[in-house]
């Protein structure tokens, strides 16, 4: 049965969606059964993967508002491994749908609880506001990635979204779990990046990702043709980083991990 991680911090800018893309990806690489969901109705995780909105007949926002659609609304990507809800701009409009519905709070995990056995991993991609939306995928999640930028105010983030996921659980997810604070955009020329991450070594009493990811040129290109940065170059640093990243994820997970020489 998958395991759903929810990558969210209320945050804006702080590298979700990039995250979640290239997370998945990795993952999906080392022969693990994925599902990539992209809760923003901005819809950049569905063009990250390189999926258009053409090919999109059911989006999360079908999904949302009726959950037996989920098995209808999976897209393979070009990616091995790696399947996709999207999404699109019709999900602005789950917030008033939702309102009127039986349990609201619970249909992302109904519509999931139908396809999760066909995954390893289910990672959502998740919005930066906490609206229905965030609150379904919250409801829904095992666990929580939480990506940090390495600037000045990512700790007072950091702080609200854990009071926001202590609210979850108390409400509507009792076994809802942090997986691990993920440092990102990491630039060691800085020394404010450096100050703040030594400050969040400090202080955070969860998990911290040894992993760090860093700033990389590949990693900003690659959405711009539709891939995950490892499908776009997969020497560059932003690949290795992320690479790492699943492989370490997976290992705290107990599950075995595969990298062919």
């Amino acid at each position: 049965m998958g395991k759903i991680i929810a990558i969210a911090n209320q945050k804006g800018g702080v590298g979700k969606t990039t995250t979640a893309i290239n997370l998945a990806a990795a993952i999906a690489v080392l022969d693990k059964k994925v599902l990539l969901v992209d809760s923003d109705p901005q819809a950049n995780t569905t063009s990250g993967v390189g999926i258009s909105e053409s090919e999109v007949e059911y989006s999360l926002y079908d999904c949302l508002v009726d959950p037996d659609l989920m098995p209808e609304a999976i897209i393979k990507t070009s990616v091995p491994n790696l399947d996709l809800i999207p999404s699109n701009i019709d999900l602005v409009g789950a917030e008033i749908e939702l309102v009127g519905m039986d349990k609201r709070e619970y249909s992302l995990k109904k519509g999931l609880k139908k396809i999760k056995d066909q995954y390893d991993y289910i990672l959502i991609d998740c919005l930066p506001s906490l609206g229905l939306i965030t609150i379904n995928a919250l409801t829904a999640a095992d666990s929580v990635i939480i990506p940090v930028q390495c600037e000045i105010f990512s700790l007072a983030g950091l702080s609200k979204l854990k009071k926001t996921i202590a609210g979850i659980k108390n409400q509507f997810n009792n076994k809802l779990e942090i997986e691990g604070i993920l440092l990102s955009m990491y630039d060691k020329r800085l020394r404010m990046a450096n100050i703040v991450v030594d400050q969040i070594y400090d202080v955070v009493t969860d998990r911290i990702f040894d992993t760090i990811i860093h700033r990389n040129s590949k990693i900003g290109e690659a959405p711009s043709v539709g891939k995950p940065v490892i499908m776009y170059d997969v020497t560059s640093k932003g690949a290795r980083n992320f690479l790492s990243l699943a492989t370490e994820f997976l290992k705290y997970n107990n599950d075995k991990v595969e990298i062919e020489a």
